[in-house]
């Protein structure tokens, strides 16, 4: 049977380098399940794999989208499962890696088929955030669905400012859009988890961050700035310079906020994760 071989972590974790490795040992491209890496113009904040690195192996579903695209995770299960099937044809074994959670389940699990909100809806989301903080658009939550409420992990923002968009663009219940069921796919799937000791990893995130600086992302930032109100922009890197752009905070202040939420973001995908019994998990010292 073909194998999908399932290279994740969190971010900073030195999931790019082994990718690589991996697939030149097994002759196969790579495909990028990282939902900012699939944008063009962002390649800095997003640490996208650089040119040498792509020379070296082929990759997919990397810069392949514009800003103003809107993407989401159903259309990548579609997108990457023609792309898996086509590739099957002349290969036994490929990989996929990112960090993106929805993404790599929506092509190991399948996902429920979610509406996709409208713009004026996701800036109502986006509006009771910003004015209420991260209590209030949970109390929305639940008051539009409590089932999701208590299932949900109430302290990762955008997935809860998700499910209130669905439920204020569609006038039902995001939960009444989940099946639960998992897709059955016709080729193997082994998945592999790289972490590191907390501390290493939060060094090599704070490290990357300042390389990230040295290499232009302010400059990345400024010529994406009138396209801030884009979804595909509302991501750690972006946010923290657009602030500091509209005068909210200092560069010095952006640069640590960029490391602080780029550590939180880790902590997050670790946690949602750990959650996956199939994962199997290798230590990088």
């Amino acid at each position: 049977m073909k194998k999908l071989i399932v290279l994740l972590g969190p971010t900073g974790v030195g999931k790019t380098a082994l990718s690589i490795e991996l697939a030149q040992r097994y002759g196969c491209p790579i495909i990028s399940s990282d939902s900012r890496q699939i944008y063009k113009g962002i390649e800095i904040g997003t640490a996208a794999p650089t040119q040498e690195e792509q020379s070296k192996v082929k990759h997919y579903f990397v810069g392949i989208k514009e800003l103003t695209e809107d993407y989401s995770a159903g259309q990548y299960e579609i997108d990457a499962l023609n792309l898996i099937n086509e590739l099957f044809k002349t290969h036994d074994t490929l990989l996929l890696t990112g960090g993106s959670m929805m993404y790599i389940d929506a092509v190991c699990n399948g996902i429920d088929d979610i509406p996709t909100v409208s713009a004026e809806t996701r800036a109502e989301a986006q509006k009771i955030y910003e004015e209420q903080g991260l209590e209030g658009i949970t109390a929305k939550l639940k008051e539009l669905d409590p089932v999701w409420y208590e299932k949900v992990d109430l302290k990762n923002h955008r997935r809860v400012m998700h499910a209130v968009e669905v439920c204020l663009f569609t006038g039902k219940p995001y939960s009444s859009f989940l099946s639960g069921e998992k897709k059955k796919r016709d080729f193997e799937i082994e998945k592999i988890g790289l972490e590191r000791p907390r501390e290493e990893l939060y060094d090599r995130i704070n490290k990357r961050v300042d390389i990230m600086i040295a290499d232009g992302l302010e400059e990345e930032a400024r010529k994406v700035y009138h396209l801030r109100h884009l979804n595909s922009l509302n991501t750690v890197g972006f946010k923290e310079m657009f602030a500091y752009f509209d005068g909210e905070i200092s560069r010095e202040r952006a640069i640590e906020l960029i490391k602080q939420n780029s550590r939180h973001y880790a902590k997050r995908q670790m946690t949602w994760f750990r959650r996956d019994t199939e994962i199997h998990w290798q230590r990088i010292e």
